[in-house]
């Protein structure tokens, strides 16, 4: 795909390219800026091309976090490292390479494997960030909300509305380690966060298969009339494996019928939603799941936000921004803000996906386009 520079884009990558000369002391312009440096003022002509791009240029860069290298480190922490109050959670978090060392994925955006041994209890707290767990394999981990004990399998999806409490602990004898998804970096730089220490272990042992928020909330198309009323996240605090994985199937199987249902050829996919709303899980996160019939390609799709995948299942080749990856079960990757992706398979692929979308559109900021497909 070819581009055209525009005046304005020529001027804005000049400005980007060479930094600002100030004049010679002495001089009325010169005193002008040395005026600027005392009272703490930038002129906007000499941030522009930065704070105002032709478009987004996120500092974030793509990047793939392999599975079988996150895992071995991760079990070495679960060795080494205390779970216990002070370190809070054995959380180890994805440093995206482009943003200086802080310990975000993206800007919006932080994702962190935790790991539990057995008998351990992660101990209770609350914060404002809203959160949740995707399990990539295991079982035997119960998350307590609100004393609400909840079951963790593989493949569940389960949100943590911000402040709530709330808390883990490992019944079995083996360790497990699942991803953790939250919006600390938006609160964090919003100045919006709220932390709170709970007890040191859970308020109940209790490991029912079904949490009562499911026995609640899960029944398609049905609410409770006593809670009728809109809530801002979702109350339900387990979306089940074999729930999503029937709903991708039947997708294929439609379409495969001659339905027009999927989002593309071979491409099924399916969002996570507010049973009280039917809308997004949380104020600040999306989450979906895809899954690529075998010999499918997506098409290139630029969109404005970032976005954190996490291969479930099956293997196939991301490209992020001229980036290409092999990936296979549990790799993680990133995708920046405005960068291209496109994802093919031949054997099949199932893929988590999270993003700050809501933020985005909430603020009317979304844009998508579908580029050209260069392969």
């Amino acid at each position: 795909m070819t581009r055209t520079n525009h005046p304005e884009q020529q001027l804005t990558q000049s400005s980007e390219q060479q930094p600002l000369e100030i004049p010679e002391q002495g001089s009325e312009l010169g005193e002008l800026y040395r005026g600027f440096e005392r009272e703490l003022l930038v002129p906007l002509w000499t941030q522009i091309g930065d704070l105002m791009p032709m478009a987004p240029q996120s500092k974030a860069q793509p990047h793939l976090w392999r599975w079988d290298q996150l895992l071995p480190l991760a079990e070495r922490a679960g060795e080494l490292v205390p779970v216990g109050r002070g370190g809070e959670r054995r959380a180890i978090a994805l440093a995206n390479p482009g943003l200086g060392g802080k310990p975000f994925a993206a800007p919006t955006l932080w994702a962190a494997i935790q790991y539990l041994n057995p008998g351990e209890d992660a101990p209770v707290h609350r914060h404002t960030q809203n959160a949740f767990r995707f399990v990539i394999e295991g079982e035997g981990v119960w998350t307590v909300v609100d004393g609400d004990p909840v079951a963790m399998r593989r493949g569940d999806f389960l949100p943590q509305p911000g402040w709530n409490w709330h808390g883990h602990h490992n019944s079995s004898d083996r360790p497990m380690a699942w991803l953790d998804g939250l919006d600390i970096p938006f609160q964090y730089f919003t100045d919006a966060t709220f932390f709170e220490f709970g007890p040191d272990e859970v308020e109940t042992r209790e490991a029912p298969h079904h949490s009562r928020s499911e026995r609640l909330w899960s029944h398609p198309g049905l609410r409770p009339l006593s809670l009728i009323r809109p809530t801002p996240a979702t109350p339900l605090l387990a979306y089940r494996w074999e729930h999503t994985d029937r709903a991708l199937a039947e997708q294929l199987a439609l379409e495969a019928e001659g339905y027009d249902v999927t989002v593309e050829p071979g491409h099924a996919a399916v969002r996570f939603t507010n049973p009280a709303t039917g809308g997004d899980v949380m104020p600040t996160l999306r989450a979906e799941f895809h899954r690529l019939a075998p010999d499918t390609a997506t098409t290139p799709v630029r969109e404005v936000g970032a976005s954190v995948y996490q291969i479930f299942e099956g293997e196939g080749e991301v490209s992020v921004a001229g980036r290409k990856w092999q990936t296979g079960r549990g790799d993680l990757f990133v995708v920046p803000s405005w960068q291209p992706l496109a994802i093919e398979t031949s054997t099949g692929l199932d893929l988590f996906r999270f993003s700050d979308a809501p933020i985005i559109e909430r603020l009317e900021l979304h844009r998508g386009r579908v580029e050209e497909a260069n392969r």
